[in-house]
């Protein structure tokens, strides 16, 4: 229990960090791609969607799991302080509260890592399949 009463903030924070990080790297690459994108390069509608959908999964993973890491971190430090609690042997309402005050920066921090990605992610996803139907409608024309 000490382990995880020394480290669980650190490693939760660390996890979070990356993941936010992961996820501005992939909205920083697509739309960079989408800058960039010309429909020729692609010789069929499939390639093109797989093309303009990539890393897409990835900031879905994100958003939907970042709250489940954050809850993590709450959880844990929920049981550290009824551990504590039960340790000391009398109950002080001030440690109690706490102790569950910063039990919840874990979950309010994975809150703010998941609301941003999925603000990202369904902006992206909306932008591709917008470049999907354009891609099929150019491709309909030349045929």
């Amino acid at each position: 229990m000490e382990f995880l009463k020394n480290y669980s903030d650190s490693i939760i924070f660390i996890i979070l960090a990356m993941m936010a990080f992961v996820a501005l790297w992939c909205v920083i690459e697509r739309i960079l791609f989408f800058r960039k994108l010309e429909f020729k390069d692609y010789a069929s509608q499939e390639n093109f969607d797989n093309a303009v959908s990539e890393n897409l999964t990835t900031l879905y993973v994100i958003y939907s799991n970042a709250p489940y890491v954050g809850l993590l971190g709450t959880v844990i430090g929920i049981m550290i302080t009824f551990y504590d609690m039960s340790l000391a042997g009398n109950i002080d309402v001030k440690s109690i509260v706490l102790g569950l005050s910063l039990a919840l920066k874990a979950t309010a921090l994975g809150l703010v890592v998941a609301i941003p990605t999925l603000m990202a992610y369904n902006a992206l996803f909306r932008k591709s399949s917008l470049l999907s139907n354009i891609y099929k409608i150019k491709k309909e024309e030349n045929a």
